[in-house]
């Protein structure tokens, strides 16, 4: 099955590294693409709990999804996600 979702905080490159390299350590989720400019992001996912798993996985890292809370905490989180994208690529 594949996913297509807007979130929130996704600002540049860093940031597009460290949620594609987090998708990426998910069983069952591949062909990761993401959209800086739309703020969007696609995936393809074996299970209903592969898809469940990768929000969690956004929403633990600061990226929710457009209509989820977007707390200071997510804010923070996404800030030093993107950092660490910027060093790791």
């Amino acid at each position: 099955m594949e996913a297509k979702i807007e979130i929130q905080n996704l600002k540049c490159g860093g940031c597009a590294n460290t949620i594609k390299t987090k998708l990426e350590e998910i069983s069952g989720v591949q062909n990761i693409s993401i959209e800086v400019e739309n703020s969007s992001l696609s995936f393809e996912y074996g299970e209903q709990v592969h898809y469940e798993t990768a929000i969690d996985k956004l929403n633990s890292i600061g990226y929710p999804m457009v209509g989820e809370t977007n707390n200071l905490s997510k804010k923070a989180k996404s800030y030093v996600s993107c950092v660490i994208g910027k060093i790791q690529k």
